[in-house]
């Protein structure tokens, strides 16, 4: 066995320790390349590795195979890592042409001494680990450019990052390549221009979603089905407003926990007010509205609320991450002795959703205390122990999360694995002791006294618009039938085939489908492949012969040709493919 191999072996982080070496010959590579170089730093990440570097010109796509071509030669010179420690003073001097080394050297003045890593004749400020020769590092292969304000500032400088990865073997490069192409291809932020389903546009402001009718259909599909499964399982829907005056805020502890990411006041009569980041206080205030017994206890109410928080333009992205988003939110006001079986039936409830939309994988995290956070040690216990039993009452598989519960309870967080195996964050359940007891909310026992109330936070999608982002890359906008915006297009080959075309889908449509006729004056086999661009389901071809016989020959989106079918024919194959999705999600 070779020594490469031994290590391997033995080091469970090989793979981030040739990540990290080969962002050190990347920045080789360009400083040979660019000698005017600044560099900034160079960190290994989940799936590769990344430098930041200012530089004299901008660099293009182009710019990535000679850096590579240079980065194969440094490798296949296999020379040494060597690492060394110099005191502070000794490092300004070595990296007194590096302004943005400088600054981390003087952010490390509570150490003596800072440690540095040297391969060939390129020193950069490190701590580790590398591998031992640069020969060490497997095939990578460098990946895109883009902008990074220095240290995540963005009223600092803005350096140009290159993105690469690097893996032990050229399988696990490859396999990681065609998963990238898969998720281009699976972006929803291009399918949702290319299928028109949402925009966000400047004039609107970023982060603010513009739902456009094929994107509004997909989504009132999903609310409805959501609103429907809330009300046979014992929620009543409630409404909320958008804004609310300051004080609640400050009341909640909002205002002192969550300041960052609250929108600024707005003045009304001479009234701050502020639009909502949550919508769990105005479930508070309908509850406080009147007196409520324990018999009336769980009392459980949903809301597809839009709330508002403000997000770095950075951090933007598409639907997944916005600063304008509608949650598939509840709240359960209950007993505390209720809490157990209320969190076991929200749990029941998550998992026939995911599985209603098609996904089967997921991981369960228990997200406990972090170290901002309201209320008392002894509450925060009580509650992550009744999260956690209600786990492993029904058996499930989960990790601790240590410090990455919200700032008023802990929580389980489910993420969801689309096709490609990522995971997004879905439904999420909290137990809260916190904001009953900041606004007073109780019940009255069975003894003729108030008590306080225990309540749950929970959605079990997420909020609409990650759910959606999420979709459209699950399936690559091509949506299972019930939920895809146009069910079905019917497609006369000539103009004297429009009446009966217009026939057709009104009867499909009475039987609750959604079906179009495309009238253009186009060629058929164009309006067959627009359609199958689309990802339009079922494509129905009408002409002499099927008006004649009152068929149509009937195309999938997949390309297959399901010859002539009757009107009959057609729906029931229609509402066979929606109950076989229906069966799946209640089996």
């Amino acid at each position: 066995m070779s020594e490469q191999e031994r290590n391997t072996l033995s080091d469970p982080n090989r793979l981030q320790t040739i990540r990290h070496s080969a962002s050190h010959v990347m920045a080789d590579a360009v400083a040979s390349i660019f000698p005017e170089t600044k560099l900034g730093i160079g960190p290994s990440t989940e799936d590769g590795f990344y430098y930041d570097f200012e530089l004299s010109r901008s660099l293009t796509p182009e710019d990535l195979p000679v850096i590579e071509e240079k980065m194969r030669a440094i490798v296949a010179a296999d020379v040494p890592f060597a690492r060394r420690e110099i005191t502070r003073e000794e490092a300004r001097r070595e990296f007194a042409e590096q302004p943005y080394k400088l600054e981390l050297i003087d952010d490390l003045e509570d150490q003596e001494t800072v440690s540095l890593y040297q391969h060939d004749g390129f020193v950069d400020l490190c701590r580790g680990p590398h591998v031992e020769r640069t020969g060490e590092i497997g095939p990578f292969k460098l990946l895109s450019i883009a902008g990074a304000y220095w240290r995540g500032d963005e009223r600092r400088p803005m350096l140009q990052r290159i993105y690469g990865t690097a893996f032990e073997t050229q399988e696990g490069l490859d396999k990681f390549l065609h998963n990238l192409a898969e998720a281009e291809r699976r972006d929803h932020r291009r399918l949702g221009r290319e299928l028109d389903l949402f925009s966000i546009q400047e004039e609107a402001g970023p982060g603010l979603v513009l739902w456009h009718p094929k994107g509004s259909m997909v989504r009132k599909t999903i609310e409805d089905f959501w609103k429907e499964e809330h009300l046979r399982r014992g929620y009543d829907i409630v409404y909320t407003p958008h804004i609310f005056k300051a004080g609640l805020w400050k009341t909640s502890g909002h205002w002192e926990m969550y300041r960052e990411n609250l929108f600024s006041p707005m003045d009304v009569d001479g009234q701050e007010y502020i639009v909502k980041p949550m919508n769990c206080p105005g479930h508070i205030l309908m509850y406080k509205t009147r007196l409520h017994s324990y018999r009336e206890l769980p009392i459980r109410w949903a809301e597809l609320g839009t709330v508002y928080r403000y997000e770095r333009s950075g951090v933007l992205h598409g639907l997944a991450r916005v600063r304008g988003f509608t949650q598939d939110d509840a709240h359960i006001f209950c007993r505390h002795e209720q809490i157990e079986e209320e969190i076991v039936d929200v749990l029941g409830l998550a998992r026939f959703m995911l599985r209603s939309f098609g996904f089967d994988e997921y991981q369960i995290m228990l997200s406990t205390r972090p170290d901002k956070y309201a209320g008392t040690i002894d509450k925060w216990e009580q509650a992550t122990d009744m999260l956690e039993k209600a786990l492993q009452r029904l058996g499930l598989v989960y990790e601790v999360d240590p410090g990455e519960g919200v700032f008023y309870g802990p929580k389980i967080d489910i993420k969801l694995q689309d096709a490609l195996g990522r995971a997004w964050q879905g439904p999420t359940i909290q137990v809260d002791f916190n904001l009953p007891e900041r606004f007073d909310v109780t019940y009255i026992g069975e003894d003729g006294r108030e008590h306080p109330v225990a309540m749950i936070h929970r959605t079990v999608l997420g909020s609409m618009e990650r759910f959606l982002a999420c979709l459209i890359e699950h399936y690559a906008g091509a949506f299972p039938l019930w939920l895809a915006p146009v069910q079905g297009v019917v497609i006369p080959i000539a103009d004297r085939h429009l009446d009966y075309a217009y026939r057709l889908a009104s009867e499909i449509r009475s039987a609750g489908y959604r079906v179009q006729v495309d009238s253009r004056s186009e060629r058929m086999n164009l309006k067959i492949r627009e359609a199958q661009l689309q990802k339009v389901p079922y494509m129905l071809v009408v002409g002499d012969k099927e008006a004649e016989s009152d068929t149509a020959s009937v195309r999938l989106r997949s390309g297959e040709d399901q010859g002539k079918l009757s009107l009959e024919e057609v729906k029931s194959m229609m509402a066979s493919d929606i109950r076989a999705f229906e069966h799946r999600a209640r089996s």
